[in-house]
C-alpha cells in the first residue's frame, strides 16, 4: 500500500509531499493540470526509466520518495534475494541527478533499476491505455485464468522443468555440432596424437640426448684425452700419484715435529685419497667407452624426432609438447565418447518432454475447469457496464511445442453485440469496452490473488451516465480488500472515493506550479460541481454533487 509520496523538482512540481490511506481515492482536476505529471513522478520509484528533461531547475536534483507498506505482500525472500533489509515501511527513493545520472535506493541501499522495476511492479499496478491492450494478448489472458485456476504452483513446476528442457537442447545441439566438426578433424588429431605419444616424451630428454649425442660422436678425441690423464696421474716418470705418493712419505715423517705439519700431513693425505678416487673413475670411465655407430645413429634419430616436433607444433620446449598431446588425446577421446554422450542427452530430453507433457496436461486440466466460471463472471459484471449482450467465447486446445505458459493455445473472442460474430477483442471491442472488459478483469483477479495496489488512469474514458456509476461501484468493492487510485474525469466516478484530491495549477512568482491537495467535504461538492456543470456552479450542479455524495 502507498502510504507516501514526495516529488522535488519534478517536472512542474517544486515540492509535493501526499500522504495516502487505505480504502479508495480518486484524482480529479482540469485537463492540462498535471495529473500525468504526477503519474510520471510515481513511475520513477517503480523504476521507470529517468529523462533529464524532467527536471525542473536543471541545476538541481530531482528527488522522488515513495513509502509502502508491503506486510501483506510476502516480499521477504525478495528482499533476502537481492540483500535488502526487509522493513514493513519500506521507503523507495529516486534520484536524477543534474548530469543526467539516475540513483535508486531501497530502504537507503543502492540498487539496479532491475531491482528496482522487479519490486515496483508487484508494489502497484498503474493501469492505463497502453496496459488495456494487454487484454488482446494470450499470455495476459492465461495469467488471468491461472489465477482463477490456481496455477501458481504448477507453472512454478513447469517453469523449472521448461529451463532444463531448454538447456539440455541446447547441449544436445552443441554435442551435434561437434561432432560434425570433430568426425572431419577426428583422424588428423589421432595422427598427431599418435606421433606424439610414440615420440620419447619427458622433461628434460632432449639434453640428456644431445649430452649422449657429444660422447658418441666424439669418442676417438675422449679416448685421446683419457688415455693422456692416465698417463699424467699413473706415469712411473711423471705420474702425479707417484709423485704425491713420494711427497705423503715426506710428510707423513715431519707430522711429529708439531701440529702444524702434522695438519699439513692430514691435508696431504686427503689430497692424495681425492685424487686416487678420481684415477679410478677415469680408469672406469676409460673401460666403458667405445665406438658405436648404432647408438649413435639411434640417438640422432631421436633428437631429429624431437627437433621436427618442436617446429612442427611450434612448441618451446617437450613440456609443451607434452600439454599438446594431453589436449589432443582429450580431444580424440571426446570425439569416440560423443556417440554414448549424445544418446544420454536424447534419453534425458525424451524423460523431460514427458514429465513437461504431464505438468501440461494439469495446467489445461485446471484451466479448462474455470472456463465456465471465468467466462459466467466477465459477461455478468459487464452486462452491469452497460454490455449486456456482450458474450465471450473461450477455448483452450492443445500446442505442439512447449511455450512459456504451457502446452495450451487459447481462443479468448468477443461478440460485443447480439447477433455479432465473434472475433478478437483488438478487434470487436472499442477503447471503451476494452477499459470496461478490463476493469471487469481485475474486479474479478481481486477475488482470487492478493494484487498490488491499482491506479486506474482514466479507466472511465469513453463511459458515461449509469455506465460510470457502476464502474465506480466495482472500483469501490475492490478497495474493500486493497488499496484503489482512480484518475478520472467523471463525477460519477469521483464521488465513489472514500479520499478526494485534487491536481491543480498555481502561477507563483517562480513560474506555474503543479500541486495536489486532500478535499473537504465542502470542497469535495464544490469540485463535483465544477465537473457537472463547468466553472460557473449552479444550484442544481451543487444539489446533484451533494446527491452523488451521499
Amino acid at each position: 500500500m502507498l502510504t507516501n509520496l514526495s516529488i522535488k523538482n519534478y517536472a512542474l512540481i517544486d515540492h509535493l509531499n501526499v500522504k495516502f490511506t487505505n480504502g479508495f481515492t480518486v484524482i480529479t482536476g482540469e485537463t492540462g493540470a498535471g495529473k500525468s505529471i504526477l503519474l510520471g513522478g510515481l513511475a520513477l520509484v517503480l523504476g521507470k526509466r529517468a529523462d533529464l528533461s524532467s527536471l525542473k531547475e536543471k541545476e538541481n536534483k530531482c528527488i522522488v520518495e515513495g513509502e509502502f507498506d508491503i506486510a501483506k505482500y510476502e516480499l521477504e525472500s525478495f528482499f533476502m534475494e537481492n540483500d535488502l533489509d526487509y522493513e514493513r515501511k519500506t521507503i523507495i527513493r529516486r534520484e536524477i541527478l543534474p548530469s543526467g545520472k539516475s540513483r535508486a535506493f531501497i530502504n537507503d541501499s543502492p540498487v539496479t533499476l532491475d531491482i528496482l522495476s522487479r519490486l515496483g511492479g508487484r508494489l502497484v499496478d498503474v493501469h492505463s491505455q497502453h496496459q488495456t491492450m494487454q487484454l488482446a494478448e494470450n499470455d495476459f489472458q492465461l495469467k488471468t485464468i491461472d489465477a482463477l485456476a490456481s496455477n501458481e504452483k504448477v507453472l512454478e513446476q513447469y517453469a523449472v522443468k521448461l529451463d532444463q528442457y531448454q538447456t539440455s537442447t541446447k547441449e544436445l545441439e552443441a554435442l551435434l555440432e561437434f561432432q560434425s566438426n570433430a568426425i572431419k578433424e577426428h583422424e588428423y588429431n589421432s595422427f598427431l596424437f599418435e606421433e606424439l605419444n610414440s615420440a620419447p616424451l619427458k622433461v628434460g630428454i632432449i639434453e640428456t640426448l644431445e649430452e649422449e649425442y657429444e660422447q658418441l660422436n666424439n669418442v676417438e678425441i675422449i679416448m685421446e684425452q683419457l688415455s693422456q690423464v692416465q698417463q699424467l696421474l699413473s706415469d712411473e716418470q711423471i705420474g702425479v700419484i707417484n709423485l704425491l705418493t713420494e711427497l705423503k712419505q715426506v710428510s707423513h715423517k715431519l707430522r711429529h715435529f708439531g701440529q702444524q705439519y702434522a695438519e699439513l700431513d692430514q691435508r696431504i693425505n686427503s689430497v692424495f685419497i681425492e685424487l686416487d678416487d678420481i684415477s679410478n673413475e677415469f680408469i672406469a670411465l676409460n673401460d666403458k667407452v667405445e665406438t658405436n655407430p648404432e647408438m649413435l645413429e639411434e640417438v640422432n634419430t631421436k633428437l631429429q624426432l624431437l627437433y621436427n616436433l618442436l617446429k612442427k607444433h611450434n612448441a618451446q620446449d617437450v613440456s609443451e609438447l607434452m600439454e599438446i598431446r594431453q589436449k589432443l588425446d582429450e580431444k580424440v577421446q571426446a570425439t569416440e565418447n560423443v556417440e554414448s554422450d549424445i544418446k544420454a542427452k536424447r534419453k534425458e530430453l525424451l524423460d523431460l518432454e514427458a514429465e513437461l507433457n504431464a505438468i501440461g496436461t494439469n495446467l489445461s486440466k485446471n484451466r479448462k475447469k474455470i472456463l465456465p466460471d471465468l467466462k459466467k463472471q466477465l459477461e455478468d459484471t459487464l452486462a452491469e457496464l452497460g454490455m449486456a449482450s456482450a458474450t465471450f467465447k473461450i477455448e483452450i486446445h492443445p500446442s505442439k511445442e512447449f511455450k512459456s505458459t504451457g502446452k495450451d493455445n487459447l481462443t479468448f473472442l468477443l461478440s460485443a453485440n447480439k447477433g455479432s460474430a465473434y472475433g478478437e477483442l483488438k478487434k470487436v471491442a472499442s477503447g471503451g469496452e476494452l477499459s470496461r472488459i478490463m476493469l471487469a478483469i481485475k474486479a474479478i483477479l481481486a477475488k482470487y490473488e492478493q494484487l498490488p495496489t491499482l491506479m486506474f488512469d482514466e479507466i472511465d474514458t469513453g463511459v458515461s451516465g449509469e455506465i460510470s456509476n457502476k464502474m465506480g461501484d466495482i472500483m469501490q468493492d475492490m478497495s474493500n480488500t486493497m488499496q484503489i487510485f482512480s484518475i478520472t474525469h467523471l463525477p460519477q466516478v469521483a464521488a465513489k472515493g472514500a479520499h478526494h484530491f485534487k491536481v491543480y495549477k498555481e502561477e507563483e512568482l517562480m513560474g506555474t506550479q503543479t500541486k495536489m491537495k486532500p478535499l473537504t467535504k465542502q470542497e469535495r461538492v464544490t469540485e463535483l460541481a465544477e465537473m457537472l456543470g463547468g466553472k460557473s456552479i449552479s444550484e442544481s450542479a451543487l444539489a446533484h454533487a451533494r446527491q452523488l455524495l451521499n
